[in-house]
């Protein structure tokens, strides 16, 4: 079965749009397909970190996980070819997307904060399913070019959204 592929905000609102694609559409098929290159092009490697929220309220929890682009890409390059060695019993694109929801974007000037909310289930082969349940607050900022860029993030921040 294949889910709509449909952005939640209207076409006139191409920054908005262009941020989900981005960050929906694309970084889904990237990680499924275990293609980095399909989202290289999505981040602003000068200056870019990340922070893990290890799923924890508290932000003393919180760790520097992804001093640099390179980091990340070598953690998101794992977990990807991890997951493909997961005989799924549904489409993990649409398992993915399913559980994917990003509605509330602000934009302020050339910045943007953007969320990202992961709350389902994919249904593995086996019986057993993986469970996403947290929330990445992504920061981008817009190029001259009207390209939008991930500069950072905030991840594995807790989801308390209900099932």
């Amino acid at each position: 079965m294949s889910l709509p592929r449909s952005c939640p905000f209207p076409s006139t609102d191409t920054d908005r749009t262009r941020i989900w694609e981005m960050l929906v559409l694309r970084d889904i098929a990237a990680f499924v397909a275990a293609d980095w290159s399909m989202v290289a092009d999505d981040f602003k490697a000068d200056g870019f970190y990340a922070i893990d929220a290890c799923k924890s309220d508290n932000p003393d929890d919180w760790k520097m996980m992804f001093p640099d682009l390179g980091a990340y890409r070598d953690e998101w390059l794992r977990q990807a070819v991890e997951a493909q060695k997961i005989d799924f019993a549904e489409d993990l694109f649409d398992g993915v997307f399913r559980a994917t929801r990003l509605e509330k974007i602000d934009i302020t000037g050339n910045r943007a904060l953007v969320r990202k909310h992961f709350n389902g289930r994919i249904k593995k082969a086996d019986g057993t399913e993986d469970r996403l349940l947290w929330k990445t607050h992504y920061y981008c900022e817009k190029q001259p070019d009207g390209k939008w860029l991930i500069t950072g993030f905030t991840g594995y921040l807790p989801n308390h959204d209900p099932a």
